[in-house]
């Protein structure tokens, strides 16, 4: 059962330990920004604190991130996730697709896509217009930052979060699946000198064993990257 905190009196997360989702509403509609790991009924909880029509977006399909997700049959997602989501983790219901760009408004709360491949190939962050806050689902975070196995990449990351940084000015929070929430924006340009340190080989890592295979992990003080041995 995860911890439910009031952001304001529009936004909730929900914290499970290890990972956080959120609640969004507006006039018309709600929005739950992820479903949790462990959480099998996450649209139960969230209906618990709005009586409005809800929906369900991910930010990407790794596992602990469409807990819930069983419980919607549509989920706003990258199309670029379809093979995480439905052949890597046994997704269930249809994909409701979502493009770099595109707006949801949930009345008179319009929500933004931005797209930050790198995590994954299909990671959006969702920046909240009129609060000037930005979901940042795993890129930009102060915990540990999978990026191994064939689905991650680091110079679409980089290049993700030059693209980010130049949008800066719209948000004053980011509010992450992981660690601390909220952080500022100026975490951004830690994490792509952190990413380039380590793409040109200037980071010193250890090598440990993570998920059933090596990986090298590389503490740059605003975050921790798991990346792959080579």
């Amino acid at each position: 059962m995860p911890d439910i905190h009031p952001i304001d009196a529009m936004t909730w997360s929900f914290e499970e330990g290890g990972v956080r989702f959120f609640l969004l509403n507006g006039r018309e509609r709600a929005l739950l920004i992820d479903s949790g790991m462990e959480t099998r009924n996450a649209r139960e909880l969230a209906e618990g604190l709005t009586d409005l029509p809800l929906e369900l977006l991910n930010t990407h399909a790794d596992r602990d991130h469409i807990g819930s997700n069983g419980e919607f049959e549509r989920v706003y997602m990258s199309p670029a996730e379809a093979v995480n989501y439905y052949k890597g983790n046994g997704g269930t219901g249809e994909i409701a697709p979502l493009w770099d760009g595109d707006v949801l408004d949930l009345g008179d709360r319009p929500l933004r896509i931005v797209a930050l491949p790198g995590h994954t190939p299909g990671s959006i962050a969702v920046l909240d217009v009129k609060y000037r806050r930005l979901f940042s689902g795993d890129p930009v975070q102060t915990g540990r930052i999978f990026m191994f196995g064939p689905q991650r990449e680091m110079h679409a990351y980089i290049h993700s979060l030059k693209r980010l940084e130049a949008m800066s000015s719209k948000f004053d929070r980011i509010y992450p699946s992981h660690a601390a929430c909220p952080v500022l924006p100026t975490i951004i340009p830690q994490l792509i000198s952190a990413a380039e340190a380590i793409v040109a080989g200037h980071a010193e890592g250890k090598t440990e064993t993570g998920f059933g295979r090596p990986i090298r992990a590389y503490d740059m003080g605003v975050a921790a990257f798991l990346c792959d041995p080579a």
